[in-house]
């Protein structure tokens, strides 16, 4: 069995933890991340997220009506409670009066780490989230995640959300504009060219893969030459 990061829960050949420069957002994150995810160490960018956002915190399970630690958060004052999730009746950044909402708490962001169809579910059991308020993007993303098809081309990762929602609290006076949140990106940025590499090593000696669709793959694709930030 390989070596692991206790961190970051990849094998050490592939994971990033060495440049530990993390993001000083005064957002708290919380990841609610559903079981099939938390064994992903190939693709899953929560932990990565995680790890380079201090105070956040990873949350496995797929009922949450019970669980303690999300349940002091959202009946902590000190703290204005969102879900990253879509809809009509969402908030944005840059939507008259959320900042207001807001006012001097402590912006509590959680999002579902998982497949839109398991996230479906996870909200729809977890009653303590029916009556929170929805954050969602003003502006349209495409996610940079070329080797893994999303169900839409709006979808966005989890460290891509981090990110994204980050930059436009910026951009309307929520976060501090001094807050860099680039090592979000840069490690994604890099886990995707270190993918992306390992599959092409892998269809040049024509070995299998570890899952069982990786014999679709069988193409050389090209590793983007990304600016990394990062360094």
């Amino acid at each position: 069995m390989a070596d692991i990061c206790y961190k970051c829960l990849r094998p050490l050949s592939s994971c990033f933890c060495g440049d530990l420069k993390q993001v000083d957002t005064k957002v708290k994150f919380i990841l609610l991340m559903h079981p099939k995810e938390a064994k992903r160490q190939r693709t899953g960018t929560g932990r990565l997220a995680s790890i380079r956002l201090p105070g956040s915190m990873i949350l496995v399970g797929i009922d949450f009506t019970d669980n303690p630690h999300l349940n002091a958060l959202l009946n902590d004052e000190q703290y204005y409670p969102v879900l990253m999730y879509p809809g009509d009746d969402a908030w944005t950044a840059k939507k008259e009066g959320f900042k207001e909402a807001v006012g001097n708490k402590t912006l509590l962001v959680i999002i579902i780490d998982s497949t839109w169809f398991c996230s479906k579910k996870m909200i729809a059991l977890s009653k303590n989230l029916h009556s929170l308020p929805k954050l969602s993007f003003s502006g349209s993303y495409k996610s940079i995640f070329t080797f893994k098809r999303e169900p839409a081309e709006y979808c966005v990762s989890t460290i891509e959300s981090c990110y994204y929602i980050i930059k436009e609290l910026q951009e309307a006076g929520i976060e501090d504009k001094s807050v860099n949140p680039e090592p979000l990106m840069d490690v994604f940025k890099k886990m995707i060219q270190h993918q992306l590499n390992r599959e092409n090593e892998r269809i040049e000696k024509g070995l299998p893969g570890n899952h069982a669709h990786d014999w679709k793959y069988n193409k050389i694709k090209e590793v983007p030459d990304f600016k990394i930030q990062d360094q």
